[in-house]
């Protein structure tokens, strides 16, 4: 089980890099040399968190993206929840369909449990924080 998948990870590295930034928009061209990833897959990334309200852009010369909200304002939950989809621990089905024995499932509660346990972490920590454990 994969907690962040790749396009979390590289939508996290690129809304740290635009927050470390002294000015207010960077390029596209500056995230591609600065975090070092293939420019079609980090053009559709930024896309996406631009689409979903986390960033904005402009274009031209001098244009490219910035926070669309504070580094405080944005966390890693909603990082995830645009690129994984709803946090679930376990889907608890079989066969496909839900589990016959999902209202009185005792591993489910304890499961259930940790899930709860785990959004309140994830919903801690945001962009601001990851930056300053970096420092």
């Amino acid at each position: 089980m994969k907690l962040i998948t790749r396009n979390t990870d590289y939508a996290v590295r690129a809304l740290c890099c635009i927050a470390e930034q002294k000015q207010e928009v960077i390029s596209g061209d500056q995230l591609v040399k600065s975090l070092e990833m293939p420019r079609p897959f980090l053009r559709k990334i930024l896309q996406t968190l631009n689409k979903e309200g986390l960033l904005t852009s402009s274009k031209g010369k001098g244009g490219g993206f910035a926070l669309a909200a504070s580094p405080e304002g944005i966390t890693l939950i909603e990082v995830m929840k645009i690129f994984q989809g709803p946090i679930k621990l376990s889907e608890h089905k079989f066969k496909k369909s839900d589990c016959p024995r999902i209202n009185d499932c005792l591993l489910k509660k304890k499961i259930d449990e940790i899930e709860k346990e785990v959004i309140v972490k994830l919903k801690a920590i945001t962009i601001s924080s990851i930056l300053k454990n970096r420092r």
